[in-house]
């Protein structure tokens, strides 16, 4: 069991450098506030609805990979924790199964499917 929650460990940390570097990617793209494009054929309006929509296109994407990286880094400090496995709501071991297919799970099926019904009820 130690040596597959090292792998798991590994894959975490390769995904964790993975979306630092996709993160550090979208910021350096990101072109700056005073920076603006040449014009658009259609006038200043049509260039200024796209400029807003790309940017909440990126400030989506951005949003979305912090979540994933807060996720990753919640598991990794399981792991430092010695809590790694361990359902963040009722204390018992994750399946094995479900940790490999998603290493940074903090709920077990039982406690998942039970806050995905809450979430419908509401």
């Amino acid at each position: 069991m130690t040596e597959k929650f090292d792998e798991l460990r590994s894959n975490l940390e390769s995904e964790r450098e993975r979306l630092n570097h996709e993160l550090a990617q979208l910021k350096a793209s990101t072109p700056g506030i005073n920076e603006r494009r040449e014009g658009s054929p259609y006038g200043k309006r049509e260039e200024e609805a796209t400029e807003t929509a790309e940017l909440e296109t990126r400030l989506e994407m951005e949003r979305r990979i912090k979540e994933q990286l807060n996720t990753v880094d919640h598991a990794l400090d399981k792991f430092d924790k010695g809590t790694y496995g361990l359902c963040d709501i009722c204390g018992k071991p994750i399946a094995l199964p479900r940790l490999e297919a998603l290493p940074y799970a903090s709920l077990c099926l039982d406690c998942k499917a039970g806050q995905a019904k809450n979430a419908k009820g509401k």
